[in-house]
């Protein structure tokens, strides 16, 4: 079994080839193919984490599309001032398909 653990966006995803993800905004447009970095790399038994034998490891993903999260609804509240504030937030996210671990 072969997977590798990227960094997107701030987090750690675990992905294999085939995998649908759903990361933060990237600036590439629907069908091109982007590079993740690795930050852990399994084949079968060998388990890599060295920083230099990680940067041969490329990980590649097609972009299918751009999309928006969930709204998260924000509220602030302070007892008897009047003060009452509400915000809403959806974040950008891009959803990839993992092609390729070399």
């Amino acid at each position: 079994m072969v997977y590798a653990v990227v960094r997107a966006g701030g987090r750690q995803e675990k992905v294999e080839v085939g995998t649908i993800v759903v990361l933060d905004r990237q600036a590439a447009k629907v069908g091109e193919s982007i590079q993740l970095p690795a930050v852990l790399f399994v084949d079968g038994e060998t388990v890599t984490t060295d920083a230099d034998k990680l940067a041969k490891v490329s990980v590649t993903a097609e972009v299918l599309g751009d999309e928006r999260g969930p709204k998260i609804v924000i509220q602030k509240f302070k007892n008897k001032t009047g003060y009452k504030k509400r915000q809403g937030h959806r974040q950008d996210l891009t959803r990839v398909k993992i092609t390729g671990i070399k």
